[in-house]
Parts: C-alpha cells; structure tokens; sequence
C-alpha cells in the first residue's frame, strides 16, 4: 500500500521535512516513488510547499496519508474533512500496558 508521509531532512535541531509518497513498508529515507513538497514548521510562519495536484492524484489512487500528514493537508485546505488524533510512541505504549 502507498502511504503519504513526512521524511525529515535538515540539521541537529532544526528539522525540516520532505512529503513523499511511498510503499508503507520501506524506509522513508530511502527511495520514494514521489516528492510531493516540503514542510517547515521551524520558522514563522510554517513554510510549507506542497504539490497540490500530485497530492490528490496520489489520494485518488488510493494513497494513505499519516495521522499527522492528514492534518496539515485539512489546515492548508487540500482536502476536506475533521482532523485526526495523531498518536506517537507514548500513545502505542500505553495501548501496550493496558492490554
């Protein structure tokens, strides 16, 4: 399956990131099939530079964005929708010790 996500680049604390499209199951620093942007979120404003038609090609097909992918493309207007509940490392474990 094609997923829709954020590959970091950039220095020691000033991450910036790639949007790429790729297999869910390779690396995302990696090959990727498709840069589709780039995202800042160090500086004010957050820059970001997103391939708006290539995006919703890769939606069309059936591409899956992540959680938190999905809720910079409602905030830029891309696509239309409610965001989602982003959950990280913390969150999978505590789904681990309550289980």
């Amino acid at each position: 399956m094609i997923s829709i996500r954020l590959s970091r680049t950039g220095k020691k604390h000033q991450p910036s990131y790639r949007l790429i499209a790729i297999d869910k199951r390779k690396d995302p620093w990696g090959n990727y099939l498709e840069n589709l942007g780039s995202y800042n979120p160090m500086v004010k404003p957050k820059t970001v530079q997103f391939k708006t038609d290539r995006i919703k090609y890769w939606l069309g097909v059936g591409a899956k964005p992540t959680p938190t992918v999905w809720n910079i493309l409602v905030d830029q207007k891309i696509v239309t929708g409610s965001k989602m509940k982003s959950g990280g490392a913390a969150k999978k474990k505590e789904e681990e010790k309550k289980a």
